[in-house]
């Protein structure tokens, strides 16, 4: 069988593996039912349809000719990296700095990633997703997820 778009072909095999994967960490949640369901019922639902999605996308790799078999370009190392570093400094920021400061901090850290850059644009987005965020999950969800930081609470 002839691979006639490379780059569907490996993103294919991205989604069915990061769906496989993510389908095993799930079943070491409880499932529960359809009408109760647990805390390993949605990761699970979604990874299935994500390693569904991807073998769908395999599929249409190995059955549609694409022009010039579909190559994959360089590696966009300046997003994936500036990307990576920003979760990672969320994850290490929030408990210690607060919803407040954590969320503007990423979106500004995040946007560096991209050749475009506005503080307008930025500055709007860090305060309407730190906004939604509040909305969400402090107010709609009651999580208990800091909210200034440790040395103002």
């Amino acid at each position: 069988m002839k691979i006639k778009s490379t780059r569907d072909f490996l993103s294919g095999l991205m989604f069915i593996g990061t769906g496989l994967v993510f389908g095993i960490g799930a079943t070491n949640y409880s499932m529960g039912t359809s009408a109760r369901p647990g805390a390993g019922y949605f990761p699970l639902l979604l990874s299935v349809v994500l390693a569904l999605l991807g073998a769908v996308v395999l599929f249409k790799s190995l059955t549609i000719e694409t022009e010039g078999g579909d190559p994959i370009g360089p590696i966009a190392w300046r997003p994936l990296l500036v990307t990576v570093a920003s979760i990672a400094v969320f994850g290490f920021a929030l408990p210690r700095l607060g919803m407040f400061v954590t969320i503007p901090l990423l979106i500004i850290m995040v946007s560096f990633a991209g050749k475009e850059f506005g503080w307008k644009g930025v500055l709007l987005n860090a305060v309407v997703l730190t906004a939604g965020a509040w909305f969400i999950f402090i107010w709609g969800l009651n999580l208990t997820i800091p909210l200034k930081p440790w040395f103002m609470a």
